[in-house]
């Protein structure tokens, strides 16, 4: 699969966000860079999906034999008191303010090794797109999660130190030497770290926990070395199709207009993509050569190339392994959903998944920027 070219931007910052959609092609690949806020509108009450017959059976969540091996690190005991939702262990907001809206236990930390896969696929097998010197001493992780996009980066840059926080203790304690976890709340400024501290810093999947990127992206560049590089990697929360096949008022359809809408209602927005928010507060905070890489990833093997069709099927196994984590807290606790309503609707949801007759993607764009030598 080729790669994508990728859109520099000047360091001054816009007076508003550029604004371009993507291309029309039948098939996913590169988009064109820019964002284009989501408008929410036709939003279907949670009844809805009771009164919609199924076409087929649809068992509970798909589980996969790959388990996400990982022991917890040698922390305090009072950390694992988590909060329980439905059967699901959440974050617990019993030592800091901090919130989450994905669970932290088993199922969950599955899932997102399975989307660390995807993403190594999406990248053409790179942990990074920034152009990194191979000699950089320290590097950062925020939103760590399992730890294991910190730990082939450890692996890869032995002689770099290398640090992955997290709000919860969830990685494994058998790790490379030059690495590190710690337990930060990102979004209490300032970080604990020295300014001007890391050669690079890294974050991806953070959308729907950041009330304000400006502020968030700010606290990365003051942790930056001068010449140093910050990536940030999100993807749209927004089904989308190029050829129709994704209809309106559909399951697909109305997954990410809940999410845009829940996003408004909690301050922390969920199309961090479709809204243009990173590239803008990458340029607001004064980064220089600041690069936009945008990609189209399929949902299922419906894809002719056979790359594509590779990422799709794993796009698929990733969202498909915890799906109802995805949505519970925040459909519940945000929207007003009950349990058993987002039950019926995920059954909806994974039927129009698995259909191969729906060409769906999600919109994926990666950020870097480079902090200039002049900055302190």
């Amino acid at each position: 699969m080729s790669s994508p070219p990728e859109k520099k931007f000047p360091s001054s910052p816009p007076k508003s966000p550029s604004s371009k959609k993507s291309s029309s092609a039948g098939s996913p690949s590169e988009a064109d860079a820019g964002g284009t806020a989501t408008t929410v509108e036709g939003i279907l009450p949670a009844s809805h999906w009771v009164e919609q017959p199924l076409n087929q059976d649809d068992d509970a969540d798909s589980t996969y034999d790959d388990d996400a091996a990982s022991s917890t690190a040698s922390l305090t005991s009072s950390i694992f008191a988590y909060r329980t939702l439905h059967g699901r262990t959440y974050h617990s907001d019993r030592h800091t303010d901090a919130q989450y809206w994905t669970p932290n236990d088993d199922q969950a930390m599955a899932a997102g090794d399975i989307i660390h896969h995807l993403l190594t696929l999406v990248h053409d097998g790179k942990l990074h797109r920034a152009p990194l010197d191979e000699n950089i001493s320290r590097a950062l992780d925020v939103g760590t999660g399992t730890g294991i996009w910190a730990i082939d980066f450890a692996d890869i840059f032995t002689n770099c130190e290398v640090i992955g926080t997290d709000l919860s203790p969830i990685q494994p304690s058998w790790v490379p030497p030059n690495l590190k976890f710690e337990l930060v709340d990102a979004l209490n400024f300032p970080w604990p770290f020295p300014p001007n501290h890391f050669d690079y810093i890294h974050m991806r999947y953070l959308f729907g926990a950041i009330p304000d990127w400006n502020s968030f992206i700010a606290q990365a560049f003051a942790c930056t070395k001068p010449g140093g590089w910050v990536e940030s990697f999100e993807a749209s929360c927004v089904f989308r199709s190029d050829d129709g096949t994704l209809l309106e008022g559909s399951a697909m359809d109305q997954w990410g207009k809940v999410f845009v809408e829940a996003g408004r209602t909690k301050g922390k927005p969920f199309d961090v993509v479709g809204e243009g928010l990173v590239t803008v507060a990458f340029r607001e905070a004064g980064f220089e050569e600041v690069t936009e890489w945008e990609f189209k990833c399929p949902i299922g093997k419906w894809a002719k190339d056979g790359k594509l069709k590779e990422i799709g099927a794993y796009a698929l196994k990733a969202t498909l392994a915890d799906v109802e984590g995805w949505i519970l807290r925040t459909w519940n606790q945000v929207m007003g959903w009950s349990e058993e309503e987002v039950i019926v609707y995920l059954a909806h949801l994974r039927e129009q998944l698995r259909d191969p007759n729906v060409h769906a993607y999600c919109l994926m764009r990666c950020v870097y920027g480079r902090k200039p030598l002049s900055a302190a």
